[in-house]
């Protein structure tokens, strides 16, 4: 029995080949921005309350104007049919029935179209990169619009690839190139391979689409990964704006004078994020610079953070500092991985579980009584905090 997050990271390490685990599991340079991030949490204890009623506890909550099971996201991942076939519809379909958000990426491998349907009632929200042909951008935006996606996720810490050690080693480069290496990988993984074979290598869809192309995984490839418009500003949001008329969310603030000029250019919500630790090296954690960024901003812009969250009580540690919610990355992949659509599940469960139980230790019943006073950074005394 599979009983938390971690559990199903081990089950789906032992599935995936090792250019897929690197993949799903790497980060940039030496890790240390992704272990920043995850170790963030541990930073901070709780001050909980005692015999206080606790008997109709809810995680509900309010994202926008849509009420959500709990303040979780499916944040955007790309390429996650690496994992599973379908990996974005079975995301779709695992987060509408947990009642939870999804963010589809630019760099899906399924159609958005394509999510949609297999979600009809989902709150979708689309992450958008920027190609130095905005066409593209504008195209799927328009596309996104007709399939009824909620919410633009604005992704800026990209302009190029970080350094990832691990995809060099590997030759990772789409299309995948047959090689020695990766077939010896192959017969030691015989599940993950025999998937493969039977639904194909996985393709970014979306991008071939609004390009008009075949699928030409070389041209995909290329304008995902070396053609990103170097120019962007926060000016452009204005050009944003005039082809999206949903709400707009900035992915990638991790500076609070950044915050302050998402807020002043009209943003309507932003992502503390460090990308999963796959961008900068050594960049900050999103839980660190939360409070400091809620406190300026707080009152103007919804704030998620991502990156790092693998506990429901790691939700109700970000709450209590000023999130609106958590974007989920790797830990619903790790259930993709391991088991398909049931895993995610289970997984997106277990962090519900685990966030109603710690709830409930705490002392609060309701999302909204979450706040600063739930909370101190480790080690501090309450003399300390005052």
């Amino acid at each position: 029995m599979l009983a938390c997050v971690d559990d199903y990271r081990r089950a789906a390490r032992a599935r995936l080949a090792r250019i897929a685990w690197d993949y799903l599991e790497g980060a940039a340079e030496d890790g240390d921005s992704m272990r920043a991030a995850r170790s963030s949490y541990g930073r901070w204890q709780f001050l909980p309350r005692v015999l206080a009623d606790v008997s109709d506890c809810s995680l509900s909550a309010s994202i926008w104007d849509r009420e959500s099971a709990a303040p979780m996201i499916v944040g955007p991942t790309g390429l996650n049919g690496l994992f599973w076939p379908k990996a974005d519809e079975v995301l779709a379909a695992a987060a509408a029935e947990a009642r939870l958000p999804f963010v589809v990426s630019t760099a899906a491998t399924s159609l958005l179209e394509d999510v949609r349907a297999a979600a009809p009632d989902a709150d979708l929200w689309l992450q958008l990169y920027v190609q130095r042909d905005r066409a593209i951008a504008e195209d799927m935006m328009r596309r996104a619009s007709e399939a009824m996606f909620s919410t633009l996720v604005l992704t800026v810490d990209t302009p190029v690839h970080g350094n990832r050690d691990h995809d060099v080693r590997n030759g990772f480069r789409l299309p995948l190139r047959p090689s020695a290496k990766l077939l010896l990988d192959c017969v030691r993984h015989p599940g993950w391979s025999c998937q493969m074979l039977r639904h194909g290598v996985p393709q970014l869809r979306n991008i071939a689409k609004s390009v008009g192309e075949a699928a030409n995984l070389d041209r995909q490839a290329a304008l995902l990964s070396r053609q990103m418009d170097l120019a962007l500003q926060w000016s452009d949001l204005a050009w944003i704006r005039r082809h999206w008329r949903g709400r707009v969310v900035v992915k990638g603030i991790l500076n609070a004078d950044d915050a302050i000029l998402a807020r002043d250019a009209g943003a309507d919500g932003i992502v503390l994020s460090n990308h999963g630790g796959r961008q900068l090296a050594s960049a900050p954690a999103p839980l660190d610079v939360l409070p400091e960024i809620h406190r300026l901003v707080g009152r103007d812009l919804r704030i998620f953070v991502d990156g790092g969250a693998r506990r429901g009580s790691d939700v109700v540690k970000a709450v209590s500092l000023g999130a609106t919610a958590v974007l989920l990355g790797r830990a619903p992949l790790y259930g993709l991985a391991a088991r398909g659509k049931g895993g995610v599940a289970h997984v997106l469960a277990l962090m519900k579980a685990e966030m109603n139980t710690t709830m409930m230790l705490l002392g609060r019943t309701r999302v909204d009584n979450l706040n600063r006073e739930c909370v101190q950074p480790s080690g501090a005394s309450l003399a300390e905090m005052d």
